[in-house]
Parts: C-alpha cells; structure tokens; sequence
C-alpha cells in the first residue's frame, strides 16, 4: 500500500500542514503523527470530517501540524472536551490525545469517569513518562526512584500502574502500541475509532531528552504483538493480566474489547427514538422576563 494515497482518494498530505514539527531528534511524536494521519485516511475519513482534540504538552504541538478540525484545549482537560463534543454531535468521529502527565495527574478525575460513563471518544496517551514539554519533570507513570528535573535523587513517589488503573474501572475497550511501529499503530487507532464507547490506546514513546530509562531500543525489544500470538481480546481477566504484568515483555495490540459495548448516549432513557443531534437542539431563549424578576 503507497504511504500517501489510501482510501476513497484522500492522501496522507491532507492532513499535512506546512508547520514544521519541531519535536526532539528520535521523539515517538512523530511516529504517532505519521500512524494518526495513516488511520484517519485508511478509515475514509476527510480532515472536515473528524475532530482532533489535544492537551498541552509536546504531543500537543501536533494541533498545528495536522489541517482539520483541531481543538487545543487546557492542560488535563482534554478528555472532558472531547467528551462534551462527542455527546454534542455523535455523527463526527473524536479522538483525543493527552500525554501522562496531563491524564493522570491534573486530568485522572477526567479519565476515570470517561470510562466509566463510556462516552463515545477514542483516547490516545502519549506515555514517555515524565512532563516532556516543561523539560523533565517526573509524572505520576515515572517509575519510582528514577532521577528526573525535579528529583535529582530520585523520584520518591508511588508509580501508578496505569493499565491496572484502566482495568479497574471495567473499560470497553484497551489497546497498547509503540510508537517505533507505525503499522500496529494504524492498526490500533483504526480499531479504536470503530469502537462503540470510550477507547483507550497508550501510546508507549521514547523520549530522548528526558527518559533514559525507556529508549526506543528498549521498548524495541521488550514489546510483543499480542493479537499475532493468539490473544483473545473478548477476555477481560486475561487481557487485564498480560497488560499489567510487563516484568519479562509489554503486550501490545488490542488488549481487550467489548463488542457489546453501549455508549453513554445511547442509555439515556430521555434520549431514545430522538432522532436530533443535541447540537440540532440549541436554540435562542428569550430570558428577558427571567431578568426582570432579579432586576
């Protein structure tokens, strides 16, 4: 398959802007970049026709390297912005995308009831365990006792394990992918985004800069393509095992998926055989008469 013409004649290239990327040498951004673009256009989908939706952080400097409808939003707040814009308009694809800091620190009270809601968004976690941007610092996914920016004698503070985390809440969907592989990447994201409910991808990234302890050679090696091994994603104990437990390798691939999966929207009792989008449904009230009561 070209890697710039894919499906119904979109290419690559319309997601393209002339910004330069201006990410680090080796940074798993740009991967993340190339398979984002790759999954959008093998799914068909035109730049008018998805929105984009990104935290602050290095990832998020990818709001001005890709046309579309994009929305840099505040840090640790993007999962609630894609959230409400789902709920808004469900006919246009969402994704979200948000570095470890941002998502499990400032922005974990987002995630967990995002999940447990199940809103119709497709996350992305760019994991290269520090806060990258502020030049660093260690995130609450930096392993205990590295030496970051901000703990030149080691980080002191629990790691939390994320995908334990994630498990926790009874999710619908969980992959994990690494940045160094473009392919599974498209793969996951696509999958993602076809998903009925809230998707949750991490994204492992070697940050070159700042984490010495997670390298691209390192996830390299340590990374195996669980679904090509015969893993069975419908499996919700197996897959919570073989996420968490990465001591010996990191599974990646579609972890776990719930076909049956119901998104928030569509239990809405209120909300059954309405056929209008809530964005369909603003209107302009008249409050005069309201205002007149406090004036």
């Amino acid at each position: 398959m070209n890697s710039s013409s894919f499906k119904d004649g979109h290419v690559t290239s319309d997601y393209s802007s002339d910004n330069l990327c201006t990410w680090c040498d080796g940074c798993g951004n740009y991967g993340a970049l190339g398979a984002t673009k790759r999954a959008l256009v093998e799914l068909g989908l035109a730049p008018h026709q998805v929105l984009l939706c990104f935290d602050v952080g290095c990832h998020g400097n990818m709001s001005d390297k890709m046309l579309g409808y994009r929305f840099h939003g505040l840090h640790g707040r993007v999962i609630s912005l894609a959230s409400g814009a789902a709920l808004a308009n469900p006919d246009i694809p969402v994704l979200a995308f948000g570095g470890d800091g941002a998502c499990f620190s400032e922005g974990v009270g987002h995630l967990v009831h995002a999940v447990r809601s199940n809103y119709n968004i497709t996350f992305v976690l760019h994991n290269n365990a520090n806060y990258g941007l502020t030049t660093g610092q260690a995130s609450a996914l930096t392993p205990r006792g590295e030496k970051m920016n901000t703990a030149p004698q080691g980080s002191v503070e629990e790691t939390i394990n994320s995908m334990d985390f994630v498990f926790s809440l009874k999710p619908t969907f969980v992959a994990r992918t690494f940045s160094g592989d473009i392919r599974q990447m498209t793969d996951v994201l696509k999958a993602a985004v076809n998903h009925r409910g809230f998707s949750y991808v991490d994204v492992l990234q070697a940050c070159p800069t700042y984490n010495k302890f997670a390298t691209h050679e390192y996830l390299l090696e340590k990374c195996y393509d669980a679904n090509a091994e015969g893993h069975d994603s419908s499996n919700f104990e197996v897959a919570r095992k073989i996420a968490v437990d990465t001591s010996e390798r990191i599974a990646t691939g579609v972890l776990y998926q719930n076909k049956e999966s119901v998104p928030f929207l569509d239990r809405i009792e209120a909300r059954k055989g309405i056929k209008t989008r809530l964005v369909d449904e603003v209107e302009t009230v008249d409050v005069s008469e309201l205002i007149k009561i406090f004036t």
